[in-house]
């Protein structure tokens, strides 16, 4: 049987120039970068590489690095930092509806211990309206966090202008105000540039770009305050307590060089794939609705919803062909709830359930493309024969009580 994996949103293999470059802090380069000895100072020197390669993947000074366990630490570190450093100006945040459940998690947390929260609307589009947040906007705000790109659906949010905004605020001596962006899916498939996006916290995980799980990093601002999360050592600038993972992180700045350098081939590649899919599964399944704006989207991402369809079912089918997806956050799998991310763009609840996510990778093929529809073809075929949903529609189309 084939096996096609579908599902890089949720995770990507690693690249074998990657494992490259982190082998050796495996095996005999093993030092503790915070040692003085030359062991130690040979792994602070490769982390001092990685800190700029990750730098440079977003347009930051490589002071303004921190390394994290991950993009859910980083996004906590983030929001729970500043909201403790500023909380005597204010208990205000924005966010949007669709955020990570690593993000909207720590938020909720927030408004049970009583800060104010305004959730933004994204609109059938999936798009936050600048003029929403611009309203929202109150003297006690203290933090907006919205994301770059959506990891289910893609879209991609008007970063740039929410940006401009804040920095007028702070031009009318709004002072106490700042902004995070949530960039883990953005980066490495669309340019970032944090000085022209005036954010002041940024977010990015490794194992999207092709390099390991269990390392991530937060962009801080220079002169940007926050109250460190973790405690304990004076690593990171004192800002994150803990023994870096010196192969971890250098197999992080190897991905951030080879992004950079690989992200119009990559995403030709991907865009490619994921139009050539499309146009393939609408011709051959019908009842089905894309979800998010078409255009602003990331490249590699399509979200479809199949009517009369569970998409836990579904998923079912095809990874019993071989091909792998997904029906929501891989930080949600487990969940029998339909997607909140789906549900915000105004989807009914059998079209939130009947979602699925595909995402294409650089080493997908064409292949893959033809294997992957045949097979969706086939498992939506199977399911919509012994649906209750598709029975209960063509009975109240016949006048029969169900």
């Amino acid at each position: 049987m084939r096996r096609v994996y579908l599902d890089h949103s949720a995770t990507t293999p690693v690249d074998a120039r990657v494992i490259e470059a982190m082998l050796p802090y495996l095996t005999d380069k093993f030092g503790n970068a915070s040692s003085v000895h030359m062991f130690g100072q040979e792994a602070r020197a490769a982390v001092d590489k990685a800190r700029r390669q990750v730098a440079a993947l977003i347009g930051s000074r490589a002071n303004e690095i921190v390394f994290t366990s991950g993009g859910t630490e980083a996004n906590s570190l983030a929001i729970r930092g500043i909201c403790e450093a500023a909380e005597a100006h204010g208990k205000h945040v924005i966010t949007s509806a669709i955020e990570h459940p690593s993000v909207r998690g720590v938020i909720d947390q927030l408004e049970k211990r009583g800060w104010d929260v305004t959730r933004l609307p994204v609109y059938e589009d999936g798009i936050v309206r600048v003029e929403d947040l611009r309203e929202a906007i109150r003297d006690d705000t203290i933090l907006i966090s919205v994301m770059m790109a959506n990891n289910e659906i893609g879209t991609v949010q008007p970063v740039k202008e929410i940006g401009e905004i804040v920095r007028g605020e702070r031009d009318r001596e709004h002072r106490h105000l700042w902004f995070h962006i949530d960039a883990v899916q953005a980066a490495g498939r669309l340019p970032i540039d944090v000085q022209s996006l005036n954010c002041d916290l940024l977010t990015l995980s490794a194992h999207k770009i092709y390099a390991p799980k269990g390392i991530g990093a937060l962009f801080i601002r220079r002169g940007v305050r926050i109250i460190p999360q973790q405690i304990g050592g004076h690593q990171e600038r004192e800002r994150r307590a803990g023994t870096e993972s010196v192969a971890n992180v250098v197999a992080f700045g190897a991905a951030a060089e080879l992004a950079q350098g690989e992200m119009d081939s990559r995403n030709a590649h991907t865009q490619r794939l994921r139009d050539r899919f499309e146009a393939e599964v609408k011709t051959r399944i019908g009842d089905l609705v894309l979800n998010g704006n078409p255009e602003h989207r990331l490249p590699h991402l399509s979200n479809i919803s199949f009517r009369f369809i569970e998409g836990e079912g579904l998923l079912i089918h095809l990874d019993m062909q071989g091909v792998a997806v997904s029906t929501g956050s891989a930080c949600s799998s487990g969940t029998l709830e339909p997607s909140p991310v789906v549900l915000a763009l105004g989807r009914n609840d059998e079209l939130a359930r009947g979602s699925i996510q595909f995402s294409f990778g650089k080493d997908n093929t064409d292949e893959d493309i033809d294997y992957a529809v045949l097979a969706l073809t086939k498992a939506v075929g199977s399911l919509r024969a012994i649906s209750p949903l598709k029975f209960g529609v063509r009975s109240a189309e016949s006048g029969v009580s169900t």
